[in-house]
Parts: structure tokens; sequence; C-alpha cells
């Protein structure tokens, strides 16, 4: 089979999210890689990817795979062999994202658009977090919830009503914070040489640092207690964080409810009246 222009030999199927087909071959050389492709995917769909993993490829950040080729029609990226978690590698990779979190730029966004899925992201930069999370998050991917009619109109509501308050519930924030922006457990790749690389990268943006660390919180990362450990070594928590992770956690939720439906509507609407509640 041919990905991005490349001739991968004896590729099998490895996981890869729900959304694309992915693989382990080799190429000619005989270099073992990492292939992702999707029949007719959004426009700028891998790009956005690959440009999210330059995006993150920051002095003392977590490690991010190479990209070998991109093209429409997929990307290849370097093989990284996978490992066993570990506390040393957790809290090792905790204090790398905290270097990661403290070098972002000026404003809010980023240079290119960029995708959940296949869920499209605005990355107009904006001065503010409070409007960029409003206008380039929340209400969009409300909007797309409640035309799917994956979200109660009480539940909208609730969210509605985060919107309004999204100042003054996200307050203190901190200036612009270099995030992954979809940092699911899924999207930590643990590595042979105990380290936990990034993936997965096509919704790196300068954003809120605690977007980060609530997605984290949401499914589960293993050994997320050490990876905290190291995080505020590097970058400690603001107070009265427990208190907006349900606040971080209503995008990722309209995401799912937008991408499968089930439960997640109810779940983001339950996260923003803990929001407004003030409760994590």
């Amino acid at each position: 089979m041919r990905v991005a222009g490349l001739e991968l030999i004896d590729p099998r199927p490895v996981g890869g999210g729900d959304i694309c087909r992915a693989f382990a071959a080799r190429l000619r050389d005989g270099a073992l890689v990492f292939a992702k492709t999707l029949a007719d995917p959004p426009p700028g769909f891998f790009e956005a990817e690959a440009g999210g993993l330059d995006r993150l490829r920051v002095a003392d950040g977590p490690p991010v795979p190479a990209t070998i080729a991109l093209a429409d029609d997929g990307l290849v990226l370097e093989w990284i062999e996978p490992g066993p978690p570990s506390a040393e590698a957790a809290r090792s990779f905790g204090r790398a994202l905290g270097a990661l979190h403290g070098s972002g730029g000026a404003s809010y966004g980023a240079d290119r658009p960029g995708y959940v899925a296949t869920v499209p992201l605005d990355n107009n930069p904006t001065p503010d977090w409070p409007t960029f999370h409003a206008e380039r998050r929340l209400r969009p991917a409300l909007r797309m919830a409640v035309d799917r009619h994956a979200v109660s109109e009480p539940d909208a509501g609730a969210i509605d009503a985060v919107i309004e308050r999204l100042a003054e519930l996200a307050a203190p924030i901190g200036p612009p914070a270099r995030v992954h922006g979809d940092l699911w457990a899924g999207n930590l790749h643990w590595g042979s040489g105990g380290e936990v690389w990034l993936i997965d990268a096509a919704a790196a943006h300068d954003g809120n640092s605690e977007t980060d660390l609530a997605m984290l919180a949401l499914f589960g990362a293993p050994l997320l207690d050490h990876v905290m450990a190291g995080y505020d070594t590097v970058t400690p928590r603001a107070t009265g964080w427990q208190s907006r992770v349900a606040l971080h956690q209503i995008h990722p939720l309209l995401v799912h409810a937008v991408l499968f439906g089930g439960g997640y509507g109810s779940r983001a609407g339950a996260a923003a009246r803990a929001a407004l509640a003030g409760g994590g």
C-alpha cells in the first residue's frame, strides 16, 4: 500500500483511534514507521496534525514523533516502540508538560485551523482566553451538537450560561500556554525508552494550561497523580484549579457528543452545571 507517496511494506493494523486507519509498516530501506490514512479526509486534516506536532516540539517539552511524509491522503511518522507506563516516566512527563505549557506566545490561538478527530477547530487568535474559548470552541461545538440533536435544550441552556460567565468562572487565567488541546490518555504514547510521547496533535494551539490538565483527568490517564506531581515542580497549578476542572471538560464532551452521541451531551450539561456551581 502507499500512504503520503511512500510505499509501505508488510503493513499491519495497529490502534489508531476511532477515526483513521493506522498501520505499522516498513519502508524500502527497512525503517519501521507508523502510518495513518483516512478516506475523504476534510481539508487540511493531516496538515493540521503534522503542524501540531511541529508546534509541540519545544525545548525540554515532551518528545513528539518526527514527520517522514505528509500528503492529503495520510501521514507517515517515525515508529516509537511502545513500553509500559511507569511512575518515573509519568513524573518526567509532568515536568516536560509544564515546560511545554510555559512556552506559549502572546495571544490565544494558532497559525492554522485544527481538528479534534474530524471536528474542525477555528484557531484565529484572540487577545484573551475567554473570548477564544467561547467563540472558537464552545459556541461552535454547541451549535454542532444542537444541530445533531446530541444535546438537550436544558443542557444547551446550561452551557450557554457558562459561556456568558466564562471570564468570571475561568479566573485566574495565566498567560497563553502552548497546549496539546486534545490531551486524553490515548494521545499519550508510553515509549520503551521510558518517555511519554505526545501524538495526535491536530488541536495544538496557545491556550489555557488547565484545558490540557482537565482533559488528562476526563478519561483517566495512567499514573495521573505522578504526572501532576512532576508538573507542579515546574508550573504549579493556580489556586482553586479543582473548581475549574468541569469548566474545561465541557468542550471535549461536546465534541464527543457531536462524534458519537450517546450520553456525552448530558455529560456536557452536567459539567456545565458543575462549573456554574464552582465544582470540579
